[in-house]
């Protein structure tokens, strides 16, 4: 099936562009105007030689713009995938901070009547909103417990997106807060760190697919290109640490540079998996490569590279539990312990950004990108077949690449509340021993099938042998236990210790 859809972004903004610019020069006189001495001009003409170029410049310009606006846009969801999820994993509610805590406030705590302060009577109708909000959907309640509590916050009002709202409320909250660098910094290096972390993060995205027709640069190389810009922003890491000033943003810089290191090499080598695997270093043509010509998802052929994958962009943006350059148990808040304010805000927002980077990634290169599940075989079917070909006409590529990019990322927090963060020499040691050696395996793999068992099309069995014997394998590693490992306690995964440390001791 073709990678293409109705949302056809990119054409339309070309067409627009291309109709704006053709009424413009229309409008231009068309006879040559005298200059006098300087001889004379013709603005139609003129216009006409800068026109392609314009054209160009213009819609890379609106291109860049969609695709980062798409990308602001959806990732406001993340964060509340983060809280909400993460609280049901723990029996908890999570954050149920919402669009009535603006006239309720939390627990009962509210600014007061703030408006009457506003001056030439504006305050007067935000008061009567205000008045009219709580008698509709205030504290009271037909239960009487849920009254006296003061705050229903979640009970029976989901059209107020308990939790949702927080994300905005945490914004205002760091760009309200003042920038305080500290005494004996580096003053030009700590202000340029941040810049570094947040602009290279962005210009991921520029590399990034939202759908086959919603992107701002595809060369041939994105897929290198996009690697080699993400590998950028742990010196930007590092750079914090050291020119803060501080012992403990020193040691949180040098972890994870140390980290980064140790992960990077095997995040680019799985990578380079998937392009030979693909014959592409270019995300689009992997992604056309799964739909159009192997007619398999990577996940499917390469179940080891998709578990290193998610396993070193763990690490990679450092969350549990690999999160030890920034353990704000050990470190306070490790690299970033002097930042405040927005700056602070930007930099917890790139970690979210990273992360949901890394779920969309994950979907282009193992999932399918913007095919549905098992799309051909559905629409291939003798009588639901035509209830599944026009789902899959209708859905745009895009809504089908966000829900499995967010799945994902309810994969990383489901991680993050299942393991316990470990040490960092356990860190170094797991990708230097393990995932590097695993990653060049992975590597081996993709050449073999590539050059011995493609020919057009994958042989039948190699999928399910692939995936069946990777399961198998899974299974067999989760039910070992080495009981002289777990006696002597020197397993990398566990932090305990059988020594408790007491005054005195040295060793």
């Amino acid at each position: 099936m073709a990678s293409s859809d109705w949302l056809d972004v990119r054409g339309w903004m070309d067409s627009i562009i291309g109709w704006s610019l053709n009424q413009t020069r229309n409008l231009m006189p068309s006879s040559d105007i005298p200059l006098g001495p300087l001889g004379s001009i013709n603005l139609q003409e003129g216009f006409s030689s800068i026109q392609s170029g314009l054209h160009t410049f213009i819609f890379t310009s609106v291109m860049c713009t969609i695709v980062f606006a798409t990308m602001m846009i959806t990732l406001i969801v993340v964060p509340y995938i983060e809280r909400k999820f993460i609280g049901r994993l723990m029996d908890r509610f999570g954050n149920t901070m919402s669009a009535r805590s603006l006239w309720v406030g939390e627990g009962g705590v509210t600014a007061g009547e703030w408006w009457s302060t506003l001056p030439l009577g504006l305050g007067a109708p935000i008061g009567a909103l205000n008045r009219a909000l709580n008698k509709n959907f205030g504290n009271d309640h037909h239960t009487k417990s849920v009254t006296r509590v003061g705050d229903r916050g979640y009970h029976g009002i989901w059209f107020m997106l308990p939790g949702f709202v927080a994300a905005v409320a945490d914004f205002v909250k760091f760009n309200t807060k003042a920038h305080i660098v500290p005494e004996k910094a580096d003053r030009l290096v700590f202000e340029v760190a941040p810049v570094i972390i947040i602009s290279t993060t962005v210009m991921v995205y520029a590399f990034v697919p939202f759908g086959p027709h919603i992107w701002a640069a595809n060369p041939d190389l994105s897929l290198i290109f996009m690697m080699a810009i993400f590998g950028v922003a742990p010196l930007g890491v590092f750079f914090a640490g050291w020119a803060s000033n501080n012992k403990y943003t020193l040691i949180g810089g040098m972890r994870s540079a140390a980290q980064l290191t140790a992960y990077e090499i095997p995040l680019l080598v799985t990578v380079l998996g998937i392009a030979v695997l693909s014959g592409s270093f270019n995300i689009i043509e992997i992604v056309d490569f799964q739909i159009q010509s192997s007619n398999t998802w990577n996940v499917f052929l390469l179940p080891l590279g998709a578990v290193l994958f998610i396993v070193t962009m763990i690490a990679e943006v450092e969350r549990i539990p690999f999160d030890m350059p920034e353990a704000e148990a050990e470190l306070v808040e490790g690299w970033w312990t002097e930042y405040g304010g927005i700056r602070w805000g930007l930099m917890f927002a790139v970690e979210m950004m990273r992360a949901y980077a890394a779920c969309i990634l994950f979907a282009l290169f193992f999932l399918g990108g913007w095919e549905l599940p098992f799309q051909d075989t559905l629409v291939s079917l003798p009588i639901l077949g035509g209830i599944f070909s026009l789902l899959a006409n209708v859905t745009p590529g895009i809504g089908i690449l966000l829900i499995k990019a967010y799945l994902m990322f309810a994969l990383f927090v489901w991680v993050r509340a299942s393991l316990h963060r470990i040490r960092t020499d356990q860190i170094l040691e797991f990708g230097w021993r393990y995932l590097l050696p695993l990653s060049l395996v992975n590597l081996a793999m993709a050449m073999v099938m590539r050059v011995a068992l493609w020919n057009g099309s994958w042989p039948i069995w190699l999928a399910p042998l692939m995936t069946i014997g990777s399961i198998l394998v899974f299974v067999v590693l989760a039910i070992d236990e080495d009981k002289e490992a777990l006696e002597n306690s020197n397993r990398i995964y566990h932090t305990q210790t059988l020594d408790k440390a007491y005054p005195g001791r040295r060793d």
